[in-house]
């Protein structure tokens, strides 16, 4: 064959290969509109986009988990017999999970800010309970018959234990912790982004804090409305114009949380150890694979994956062979991570999880991202039309149902309420901002509807007070009903229940409790035992850990090939 014959077609085609890939990119020009033409980014002004985003950075102490299917619930003969967790197939969106669960030493941190930034002892005593409020119960470590008073005084501050897990942390802490981490963190960005001055996140005090949701709702009212005195390079344009990073910059993260309790099994699980291709081999009873809780590598034969009791009196094997290295909880990263990459997700401490706990998982109502505890809640608006920030005046504390003093927010963040007829009204989706007892407690669930029927003309739950709607729930769940007074002196008076007919201790606030602890024999540390306890309660063997949603892709952009 003549090469010169051969030529013409190889060069004609290469022609017409370079002529659609030119097109190709004009058309898809990232700062130009694909709906209208016009520029994005234009140095003459109009839309402003982040088109550069690539993808959700992982933030500090998490790790990524990729979403999917899996079975939900127990896998295994239910020797105990609460059928709490029949097995429902479920899906689960890509998030981020600590590596670890919350040290002893990064609780100590948010401590040591909320008692530099609001002083328990300030003269007002505006502060007082948002320090107090937020300090762990050490006296969990108490019981009648044994001699923890050293783990009372010592084990959340002395620096032997400041990688061991923080316990002694109800639910409602560990959720404003949460809070707080996703402020400091989004803070550092900026700063580290040049939208406020280096080093000025260590000059504020109770009336300049941070609040993410405030810099993003209402930027100039941030940092106590002194925003432009921490305003950093990136802050000003080159008119001189303040400039603010927002919801379309792309840089600040979501925020912390407590994982769902379908996330954290998911999580635990880990099964992406026994996938094959599209398909999981086998089961898995632990975060590991394997029947046993004991390791078979050579090394340390015998030894166990997890922190949990062994059997009556034994928290940790012989002296000079402890085969799951602690008798209470041990530092994070003792045992392997699972396949995820996450550490004692069987042992150590049980976590707390966000949802609401029901005997029931209501997978006939939702098999995707599966979650039992929303309040739907909205910006408040004040009387000048304007979002309210909370300050030293207007904080608001919730008195616990065993007396303990919390501070639902904090000054320089927004004011919430809870949506009401103009956000549900001739909504399908939803029809009221309470959720927690949704098709499980609320009036329609109940054999006793037509008692609870709303007043004629009122279509919503949202119509009554706190202790109306806990009413309802409580006449399908019968839980003791405790009273917190006031004695008019500033003082609190505490009420039990003096009823003997109550049948459960099922509520509202009672909140689930995922995987075993130090405490427990193996049974618990299987992924899908759930147990539960009141969201005001703390113990010696319950911890928690943060997550965080994805945005954007359900998997990460340099994942290797699928096999």
């Amino acid at each position: 064959m003549d090469i010169r014959s051969f030529k013409k077609p190889m060069l004609a085609t290469l022609l017409v290969a370079t002529f659609l890939v030119g097109c190709g990119k004009k058309g898809t020009d990232k700062n130009t509109s694909s709906a209208t033409g016009w520029k994005i980014n234009s140095k003459e002004g109009g839309f402003q986009y982040n088109t550069d985003f690539k993808e959700q950075v992982t933030g500090p102490g998490l790790v990524f988990i990729e979403g999917g299917t899996f079975t939900m619930g127990k896998v295994q003969d239910d020797v105990m017999h609460d059928w709490n967790n029949t097995p429902s197939q479920q899906h689960i969106q890509s998030f981020y999970m600590d590596e670890t669960e919350v040290t002893n030493k990064m609780y100590m941190e948010y401590l040591d800010w909320l008692k530099r930034v609001f002083p328990p002892e300030d003269k007002e005593g505006h502060y007082k309970n948002i320090y107090l409020g937020a300090l762990p119960d050490t006296l969990v470590w108490r019981s009648p018959l044994s001699a923890n008073e050293t783990m009372v005084s010592e084990y959340l501050r002395h620096p032997a234990y400041a990688d061991y897990p923080v316990v002694g942390v109800n639910w409602v802490q560990a959720t404003q912790f949460s809070s707080w981490r996703t402020n400091r963190v989004n803070e550092a960005i900026l700063e580290k982004d040049g939208f406020i001055q280096q080093g000025s996140r260590y000059q504020v005090d109770a009336e300049s804090t941070f609040s993410t949701d405030t810099y993003l709702n209402t930027p100039e009212n941030s940092y106590g409305r002194k925003v432009t005195e921490f305003a950093g390079k990136k802050a000003t344009d080159k008119e001189g114009n303040t400039t603010y990073a927002k919801q379309t910059s792309g840089i600040l993260l979501p925020e912390y949380r407590l994982p769902t309790e379908a996330e954290w099994e998911y999580a635990a699980k880990s099964l992406s150890g026994i996938r094959e291709y599209n398909s999981i081999r086998g089961r898995k009873k632990y975060p590991w694979a394997g029947r046993y809780t004991r390791t078979g590598k050579r090394a340390v034969m015998g030894d166990q994956l997890a922190n949990f009791k062994q059997g009556q009196g034994d928290y940790g094997g012989l002296a000079g062979w402890s085969d799951d290295k602690g008798d209470i909880t041990t530092a994070v990263k003792t045992f392997p991570a699972n396949d995820f990459g996450l550490y004692d997700m069987a042992g150590n401490v049980a976590e707390w999880v966000a949802d609401v706990y029901r005997p029931r998982v209501d997978d006939e109502m939702s098999d995707f991202n599966y979650y039992r505890g929303n309040v739907y809640m909205k910006n408040k608006i004040g009387e000048d039309g304007k979002l309210v920030v909370v300050d030293a005046q207007t904080i608001t504390y919730d008195t616990l149902s065993n007396g303990r003093i919390v501070a639902r927010n904090l000054p320089g963040q927004l004011a919430k309420v809870p949506v009401d007829g103009n956000e549900t009204y001739l909504r399908y989706n939803f029809q009221n901002a309470d959720n927690r007892n949704y098709r499980d407690g609320d009036r329609a669930s109940s054999k006793d509807y037509v008692k609870l029927t709303l007043e004629k003309g009122e279509r919503s739950l949202d119509s009554l007070n706190a202790s109306q709607r806990a009413n309802v729930s409580r006449t399908m769940y019968n839980s003791p009903d405790q009273k917190i007074l006031s004695d008019g002196h500033g003082g609190i008076i505490k009420r039990y229940d003096p009823s003997n007919d109550r049948t459960t201790l099922i509520d509202d606030e009672a909140r689930v409790i995922k995987g075993g602890s130090w405490r427990d024999r193996a049974y618990w540390i299987d992924p899908a035992q759930r147990r539960f306890l009141p969201q005001y309660s703390a113990t010696d063997y319950i911890g928690f850990r943060c997550a965080m949603s994805r945005v954007g892709s359900k998997a990460k952009k340099n994942k290797t090939s699928r096999g």
